[in-house]
């Protein structure tokens, strides 16, 4: 990593901008930043951490308070950075959150933070070449070029006040925070962690799988009915399947036993029970023959009223016809008084006569109402013109109101076409004017800007001029040389080529052998390699004068071009000219604006028009035609209305008269057919009463009134039927058993005991039962056992490894955290920065070791603490002008801040190489060499001379007045807050 330019902006003690040209300064690889106490030389340092990071070192970087408090307030903080990281250059410019106060009103606003990354050259093989602008993305890029981070970049770049001095002071624990910042031992702590954590687990694990063997080792225990053993092993297991197997023995004997007692008693129950059921039977079949002779005379009854009732069936069903016949009379009565009542009520009289002359006079009615039928069709058709004439007179003046309010609108329409029409043509003539007046304003702006550039311009021509001046002169001087060296070689030629002869070599001049008196070559002699290099750096200057020449004609050019577009006119003239020019544009783009929505307000007021001059002529021509059918519809109502008015008569209207003479014919009819269904329904009464009597006698009956008593309903019937049927089928069935072979000989009076046998039986059962669930009782033990017995064993198996696995672990994690078996007491991050602490021992001893004059050298000791508290972290010095180890805390002012820029240099060489970093070419060392005696400064600046001989830029931050009086100043930085100047010098 290589810093080029730094630039502030109230930025810290800087209220105005301020710039250190890094290149200029490490030209010698040395450079000082020296001012007073609080002339800001450290803020330069905070804006390079703050450019690269966002954040600064110390306790400043707490604050966050790094806008200058004395700047203006519309003067931006930011810092500019540019350097060059693993061959890639770049920009970072940064700027913090404040607050600033409002550019209207009262009060503050926060300004937030910005940041941004630009390539000047191609980014790495991967990234793109857009600017990245994203703040944390900045951070990212810069630590993953530097290959470190802010806390590494501060203790490694940036040598700050004081660190080292405490951390080569400091015990173990605050000496191993500092190095885990910077070696970033975050992953071996994760180690440490991860082997606490999988012992955890494994821990965990092996506690379930030995509460799993537990669990097992209960449950085969309750299965078997016995206390556990202190220790169980499979020994006990099998002792546990013999003693279930012998149990299983036992009880399928008795289970035997039991059930042949039990198949005795069952036999002897089925031998009673047949013998009871026998006896059952005979008594059953006597009792049932008894009980049906003493009921012989009621079946005898039964039967004679089921044949009576057989007989009655015919007679029933005439008897259901004639009543139906007397019922259809006297409905045909009612239906026949109630014609006569609706006549009357209609005024008809003289009723009293035949049925053919009632339908002759509902005839005539029914003609004369049929003559009138045409003139119901004209009165519908009167009402409908009536209607159609009133809703003619409404949309009549509907449409005169419509042509008035249109005619009202088409007044003032063509006046306002008219003059949307002139306002469009102003917008297109703005609009045609439009870009001719940009393109002046265009050529405006060129040409301020060409004026106000003419300056610079001139004084970039002046700088080219003077460049080429000293390129010229480089290069005359340059060949001014090569001809003083080419002429003194060709001088000394002779002793060149002598010096080439050997004896008995051919002289190349005359072609001798012998060579008598070789020319010596004289004190100024020029070889031919010397010549080559003047040529060289000749052609060098001759190259550098040519490119300096296009420089100055390219800036001769830039400037005439400016100045030949500008002309006699000044910028404050083009400057008024634009202002102008873009009021003027600024009037006709209003304008020109405007255009598309004039026009289209034209086209929609033109279309408006055309509208409504359509709407009125079709409301005009409408309002004709209503009127014209509204007078053919009154003269052919008129005429209609005379005829309907004598076919009326006395009615409403002809309709009323029609439905009238209708309802008299329809009224007669019905009263001629109910006097025609009377004499009907009394001739068939008639004849069903006479059928009727003469069936009763063909039954069996004297009268009429005898068979319909013997009638009996189908429910009855069909019971007498059941009745006798059943008795006859219980006898016969009851003799049937009776002559049954089994049964000859047994006698109603017997008695079988099956109860007692029963109970013998049951007693046999309960006990065949109980041997029964004791046989399952004992399998079901026996199985439980040799399951639980084997996942036993198996748990047992798989608790082995995983013991001795943990047991391994356990140990392992106790050394790798510093304890157990860890006689150093020293963790894996310990160890590690142990190791580490070693190197920066070795790397710094050959500072402190060339800074001394060879009397300190470091000693690293990884000896555990006092008390058995954690070691390897020990960092003493050894002092050989007495031989003897001694603490850092006993050296002098002055040798503690040499041991401690020898320790910051070789923790820097050390991290750098650790981190695989970019090549830190440029390093800062603040302050502490106001300590140091005049003798020991000129080591300690022989050491820094040594860091810029291997191609590093050091950068010294003091206000130590020799220092200043060493580096000579390059650079003055205006005065700070503090009144002070800082001096920057290289």
């Amino acid at each position: 990593m290589r810093l080029h330019r730094l630039e502030v902006c109230a930025f810290g003690p800087y209220a105005g901008r301020e710039v250190v040209d890094f290149d200029v300064l490490g030209a010698d690889g040395l450079f000082l930043l020296h001012g007073d106490t609080g002339a800001g030389k450290t803020t330069l340092l905070d804006a390079v951490a703050f450019a690269l990071f966002g954040s600064v070192p110390g306790a400043r970087g707490q604050v966050k308070r790094l806008r200058c408090d004395l700047a203006e307030a519309d003067v931006h903080t930011e810092v500019v950075l540019e350097l060059t990281i693993q061959s890639h250059r770049l920009r970072v410019v940064r700027s913090p959150e404040y607050e600033r106060p409002k550019r209207r009103g009262e009060g503050v606003t926060t300004q937030q933070a910005k940041a941004s990354l630009t390539w000047l050259t191609p980014p790495p093989e991967g990234g793109t070449a857009e600017a990245v602008t994203r703040i944390d993305e900045v951070a990212r890029v810069v630590e993953r070029l530097l290959g470190m981070n802010a806390q590494q970049f501060f203790q490694v770049v940036l040598l700050p006040q004081g660190e080292f001095a405490r951390f080569l002071r400091a015990d173990t624990t605050e000496r191993e925070k500092l190095l885990e910042r910077l070696f970033g031992t975050e992953r071996f702590a994760v180690a440490e962690q991860w082997f606490r954590e999988e012992r955890l687990a494994r821990k965990t694990e092996l506690d379930r799988q030995r509460a799993d063997a537990r669990d097992w080792q209960t449950r085969l225990a309750q299965a078997a009915a016995v206390e556990p053993p202190e220790e169980p092993d499979r020994e006990w297991v099998s002792r546990l399947r013999q003693s279930a197997d012998a149990g299983i023995a036992a009880a399928r004997d008795d289970e035997r036993s039991a059930r042949a007692a039990w198949e005795d008693a069952q036999a002897v129950v089925r031998e009673r029970e047949v013998a009871a059921e026998r006896v059952r039977r005979v008594r059953s079949a006597r009792a049932r023959l008894a009980e049906l002779e003493r009921t012989a005379a009621e079946r005898s009854r039964w039967a004679d009223e089921l044949e009576a009732a057989r007989r009655a069936v015919a007679v029933s069903e005439l008897a259901a016809g004639a009543r139906a016949s007397e019922g259809g009379l006297a409905q045909a009565v009612a239906e026949e008084s109630e014609a006569e009542g609706v006549c009357a009520t209609l005024g008809l009289r003289e009723l009293d006569v035949e049925v053919s002359g009632l339908r002759d006079r509902a005839g005539a009615l029914r003609e004369e109402a049929g003559g009138l039928a045409g003139l119901v069709e004209h009165a519908r058709r009167q009402d409908a013109d009536l209607t159609r004439i009133a809703a003619l007179d409404e949309s009549a003046t509907y449409d005169r109101e419509r042509v008035a309010v249109l005619r009202s609108k088409l007044d003032g329409l063509p006046e306002r076409v008219a003059e949307l029409t002139r306002e469009r043509e102003r917008a297109v003539e703005a609009e045609a004017k439009l870009d001719g007046v940009a393109a002046r304003e265009a050529e405006l702006v060129e040409l301020l800007a060409d004026a106000e550039a003419l300056p610079e311009l001139g004084r970039g021509v002046d700088a080219a001029v003077a460049a080429e001046n000293a390129a010229e002169a480089d290069r005359l001087a340059a060949k001014e040389t090569l001809l003083d060296l080419r002429g003194r070689r060709l001088a000394g030629m002779a002793a060149e080529l002598a010096a080439r002869l050997g004896e008995g070599d051919p002289c190349p001049v005359c072609g001798s052998a012998s060579h008598p008196a070789p020319a010596i070559a004289t004190a100024d002699a020029v070889g031919e390699q010397a010549e080559r290099a003047a040529a060289e750096r000749e052609t060098e200057a001759e190259r550098v004068c040519e490119r300096a020449r296009a420089a100055c004609f390219e800036a001769r050019q830039k400037r005439d071009a400016a100045a030949r577009r500008v002309g006699d006119r000044s910028a404050a003239d083009l400057a008024g000219e634009l202002s102008g020019v873009r009021d003027e544009r600024a009037t006709l783009a209003e304008h020109a604006g405007r255009s598309a929505a004039l026009a289209a307000s034209v086209r929609a007021a033109t279309e408006e028009e055309k509208s409504l001059r359509a709407d009125r002529d079709s409301l005009e021509r409408s309002l004709g035609e209503s009127q014209t059918e509204r007078a053919l519809l009154a003269e052919r109502v008129d005429d209609r209305a005379r005829e309907l008015d004598e076919a009326r008569g006395e009615f409403p209207d002809v309709a009323a008269r029609r439905d009238h003479l209708l309802t008299l014919g329809r009224a007669l009819d019905r009263l001629a057919e109910a006097r025609t269904a009377v004499s009907t329904a009394r001739r068939e009464r008639d004849e069903r009463h006479h059928s009727l009597a003469d069936a009763a006698r063909r039954a069996g009956f004297s009268t009429t009134d005898d068979a319909l008593g013997a009638v009996r309903s189908a429910e009855r019937v069909d019971e007498l039927e059941r009745l006798i049927s059943e008795a006859d089928t219980e006898a016969a069935a009851a003799r049937g058993v009776l002559a049954e072979p089994e049964l000859s000989g047994v006698c109603p009076d017997d008695e079988v005991d099956v109860s007692a046998a029963e109970q013998e039986a049951h007693r046999a059962r309960e006990a065949t039962d109980a041997a029964v669930a004791a046989l399952h009782a004992a399998e079901r033990t026996a199985r439980e056992v040799a399951e639980l017995g084997q996942s036993f064993e198996t748990a047992l198996d798989a608790l082995v490894p995983v013991e001795r696995e943990y047991a391994e672990l356990d140990a392992l994690t106790d050394v790798v955290n510093g304890r157990g078996q860890n006689a150093r007491r020293m963790s894996l991050r310990s160890y590690v920065l142990a190791a580490r602490l070693e190197e920066v021992a070795l790397a710094a001893t050959a500072r402190l070791r060339s800074m001394s004059q060879g009397r300190y050298s470091f000693v690293h000791s990884d000896a555990a603490g006092s008390r058995g508290t954690r070691g390897g972290l020990g960092l003493d010095v050894l002092d050989d002008y007495s031989g003897m180890v001694r603490p850092a805390k006993t050296l002098s002012g002055g040798e503690s801040f040499l041991a401690s820029l020898a320790l910051a240099l070789g923790l820097a060489d050390v991290v750098a190489a650790e981190t695989g970093g970019a090549l830190l070419d440029t390093l800062f060392v603040d302050e502490g060499f106001g300590t140091l005696d005049g003798e020991t400064l000129d080591v300690v600046m022989g050491v820094l001379d040594e860091l810029r001989a291997g191609g590093r830029v050091v950068g010294l931050v003091s206000h130590v007045e020799e220092l200043r009086q060493r580096i000579p100043t390059r650079l003055r930085v205006r005065k700070s807050r503090t009144g002070s100047t800082l001096v920057v010098g290289g």
